[in-house]
């Protein structure tokens, strides 16, 4: 199953789909931009802080299944988005869109949130995607890496310490290297449709680009 979950992000950063969605969440005016954009609006989560009245009620009439949240809470819009996902969808793959592009401190916020234990143990399901970029996680394994239409660029960026971080099958190799603190390797390419990698310590995030 193939969920997309859409954060606030301007639609001019979304990624061009090349999949069809099971089921479409929106966090906060997230769930707005779904509906402008004439999809089906599954499950609407957050406080709704961001939206106009006339628009929140839109939000609340389309929404099949709504969860509210008040605007001073614990946890971000996009931490309560994607526990309702995993919540409602707990097998699901999630693309998570509207993360990037605007500010940093939000992005981080983003990309930190799947070392959260209750996120960790989905992080394989997980991706970040935009206009130009696509990120997935890894935990220890080997892995054959897909290339994705029209990215030029791979990168492999160690989250945490790595160790008998192997790549293969990509422009530039490496042989069980180790890195104690989280390093890009970034800039390498694809030699065919798919590249291969294996390590057995630590989180690794897989980031295909392409220019802008």
């Amino acid at each position: 199953m193939n969920v997309l979950l859409v954060a606030g992000g301007k639609p001019e950063t979304w990624p061009i789909f090349h999949k069809d969605y099971d089921a479409y969440i929106g966090i906060d005016r997230g769930s707005l931009l779904i509906l402008e954009k004439g999809y089906p609006l599954d499950l609407a989560v957050g406080d709704f802080d961001s939206l106009t009245e006339p628009e929140k009620n839109r939000v609340f009439k389309q929404a099949k299944t709504i969860v509210t949240a008040p605007a001073e809470k614990d946890e971000t819009d996009s931490q309560m988005g994607l526990s309702e996902a995993l919540r409602h969808y707990p097998t699901a793959q999630i693309d998570m869109i509207g993360m990037t592009g605007g500010r940093l401190d939000h992005f981080l916020a983003n990309l930190w949130m799947v070392f959260e234990p209750r996120f960790q143990v989905h992080i394989s399901q997980l991706r970040i995607c935009d206009n130009q970029n696509t990120i997935e996680f890894l935990l220890p394994g080997t892995y054959v890496i897909q290339k994705e239409p029209q990215m030029n660029y791979l990168a492999y960026a160690c989250l945490t310490p790595v160790s008998n971080l192997t790549l293969t099958r990509s422009k530039y190799t490496l042989q069980k290297a180790n890195f104690a603190y989280p390093t890009s390797l970034a800039s390498n390419e694809f030699l065919e449709e798919t590249a291969d990698i294996t390590f057995e310590q630590g989180i690794v995030a897989v980031i295909q680009s392409k220019d802008e």
